[in-house]
């Protein structure tokens, strides 16, 4: 059974460690992690600045917070941002995997293989790369003090995103199976794992991905009648990873305004 996060072993803190955590949903999520007593660390891959800032605002919330560098596809820099993390925060109790691209607008007959490869080793292995190197350092039959991870989907895992993100979308799914497999495997070692099937949301990334014009089509499509913003998913992580939602694990959760396939 996982420990509740405000009562752990001696020798353990609060500490969450957010991929992609430089700007939009990842930052909300670091700074929401912050207000509720957790050192963070912030981990980015290019946007040092953006990730100094969130460190910024993590700080002004009273906590400890750093922000370290690491492409999370590449495995080896995965185990190097979870050491340090370790030698200045402390182990992790708290995984959100939220680092992750969408690879480019395209149909599915013109999809790049490097746009392929790159987006599945990005959303996916990254994904596996964070959750061993934290399973180590959570799993209770090791001396671990048990936690909670977080892996972020996207409501394109049900839509399939066709004619536009296709590869994008079995990428989210596969991070689905990956979460309720996890769940069933880690729960015995004190490790809840849920995923939130994001809807689309208030970021930048449809700009820098080519489709600036999708969050209006969605808003306009949804129930609620917005997209997402990025304190509506960060608040999410943050119940998936308290003890509020104890019994909770090998679920997906979303988050999208009622929007459906």
């Amino acid at each position: 059974m996982s420990l509740p996060q405000d009562d752990l072993p001696p020798g353990y803190r609060k500490t969450a460690l957010v991929t992609g955590a430089s700007k939009g949903i990842g930052a909300a999520t670091a700074l929401a992690f912050a207000k509720e007593g957790y050192d963070v660390c912030v981990n980015y891959s290019s946007d040092r600045r953006g990730a100094d800032e969130t460190v910024a605002a993590c700080r002004d919330a009273g906590v400890r917070a750093i922000a370290v560098g690491a492409d999370v596809a590449d495995q080896q820099a995965v185990r190097a941002m979870f050491d340090t993390c370790d030698e200045l925060l402390g182990p992790v109790t708290c995984l959100v995997n939220n680092a992750g691209i969408i690879g480019g607008t395209s149909t599915l007959p013109d999809l790049a293989q490097e746009a392929l490869r790159r987006t599945f080793e990005a959303n996916l292995f990254g994904t596996v790369y964070c959750l061993q190197e934290a399973v180590k350092r959570m799993r209770t039959d090791q001396g671990g003090a048990g936690g909670a991870i977080v892996n972020m989907s996207s409501l394109a895992a049900t839509l399939g995103s066709p004619g536009e993100y296709v590869h994008y979308a079995a990428s989210k799914a596969a991070v689905e199976t990956l979460t309720i497999g996890a769940g069933k495997e880690l729960g015995p070692l004190g490790i809840r794992v849920n995923a939130i099937r994001v809807g689309t949301t208030a970021t930048s990334m449809h700009e820098r991905e080519g489709n600036p014009d999708r969050p209006r089509m969605v808003a306009e499509a949804t129930p609620m009648g917005r997209i997402a913003q990025p304190q509506d998913i960060a608040d999410a992580v943050v119940w998936l990873a308290s003890p509020r939602s104890g019994f909770v694990s090998g679920t997906i959760l979303t988050v999208a305004g009622g929007l459906a396939p």
